[in-house]
Formats: structure tokens, C-alpha cells, sequence
């Protein structure tokens, strides 16, 4: 990756705490006088969010599993243009809450959706711009969504699947942390949020 920033990806299904280790990485970067953003997807620019409201709204017309494939893809694009680009061309550290490894895991294993299909589309939209480290928050399905489901009233269209769509996703981010382990570093959820930091923080500290 030809730039001067560093990008990091925070994955794991929901419940993991992936947005609480987002702004711990944040605060404690920023600390070391570091700049900083932490940015999400589906979503991270106004436009790119406008999509994530399509993709995570309850509605009456179903999104095929390919069309929401398609749109997670074309929010990305978006948010990398507008915003993950322009970040790491002026030296910013990026933490992102999930990028393509999501798609592999929810749209992939989850949905059915090809595999090819996706790694053609991300060739597509983002070639060599892949996180330098991606830390994946893993822990069972029903301790995630036990916690999910209280701390979020409604929650949306994504933890209304059931168990296995779940346990599909978990197991194909394990494996691409298996396949990848330099960029993957799998970190225990199931810790408390000092434990899990920690261990976040011995996972990045080569890019420090």
C-alpha cells in the first residue's frame, strides 16, 4: 500500500465490541500524538451512510442476497474515495469498523453469495488497498448476540438472522484469519474491555 498512513480494520460478528475497542485504539493513538480517524461500513461518509440505512432497514421488499452484495460494495467505494483514501494520503491512522472481510464473512458464508463473485468485486473497488492489520474480535455466536440484542432496542435487518447464519459468518472469518495470519490476528472478545485493548494494542505494535 503506497501510502503514508496505516489502516486498520476492526471484524467479528455482532456483539464482539468492536465499537468500544474503536475508540480505545483512537483515544490512546491520539495520546501518542498520532492522527486519527475511526470510520465504519457499511457507511463512513454521508453518502456511503445513506446505503448502510437501505442495507439495515427492516422493509417490505426483500434485498437478494447479490443486490446487497452489490451495495455493500458500492458503499464501499464510496467511503474509500471520499474518505479512507484521502486519510491515509495525509498520514492519518484509519480504523475502520469492518471492510471486505465482512462481506466474505456475512454476504459469503452467510448469505450463500459466491465466493469469486466477491473477491472479483473487491479487486474491482479497492485492488491493493487492503488494511495493513485487521483484528478480528471472536467469541460464540450466542454470547455475541446475547450482548447485541441488550444493547440495542430493535436492533436491525442483520441480528434479526438466526443462529447459523451467525455461526457461518464466525467460521469464515476464522478461516481467513487462518489463510492470512501477518494482516489477521484473532483477538479474544469474551475478555473485559481492558483485556481485549491489550491484546489489540500487542497486535499492532510492530506498526508502532
Amino acid at each position: 500500500m503506497s501510502t503514508q498512513g496505516h489502516f486498520i480494520t476492526l471484524e467479528g460478528i455482532e456483539g464482539a465490541g468492536k465499537s468500544t475497542l474503536a475508540r480505545t485504539l483512537e483515544s490512546a493513538l491520539r495520546e501518542r500524538g498520532l492522527p486519527v480517524i475511526v470510520t465504519r461500513e457499511p457507511g463512513g461518509s454521508p453518502l456511503a451512510e445513506r446505503l448502510r440505512g437501505i442495507l439495515l432497514e427492516r422493509g417490505a421488499e426483500q434485498i437478494m442476497p447479490v443486490a446487497e452484495t452489490l451495495l455493500m460494495f458500492a458503499a464501499r467505494s464510496i467511503h474509500i474515495g471520499s474518505r479512507i483514501r484521502p486519510a491515509l494520503e495525509q498520514g492519518s491512522w484509519v480504523i475502520c469498523d469492518r471492510f471486505s472481510d465482512a462481506t466474505r464473512a456475512y454476504q459469503g458464508a452467510g448469505r450463500g453469495v459466491d465466493a469469486a463473485l466477491i473477491e472479483s468485486l473487491a479487486q474491482a473497488v479497492h485492488a491493493h488497498l487492503w488494511p495493513q492489520r485487521t483484528l478480528l474480535l471472536d467469541l460464540p455466536v450466542e454470547l455475541g448476540l446475547t450482548r447485541a440484542r441488550a444493547r440495542r432496542a430493535g436492533g436491525d435487518r442483520f441480528e434479526d438472522e438466526e443462529r447459523q447464519f451467525f455461526e457461518r459468518a464466525r467460521a469464515r472469518y476464522l478461516q481467513v484469519a487462518a489463510n492470512e495470519p501477518q494482516r489477521v490476528r484473532v483477538i479474544d472478545a469474551r475478555l473485559d474491555p481492558a483485556q481485549v485493548a491489550a491484546q489489540a494494542f500487542a497486535a499492532i505494535e510492530d506498526l508502532l
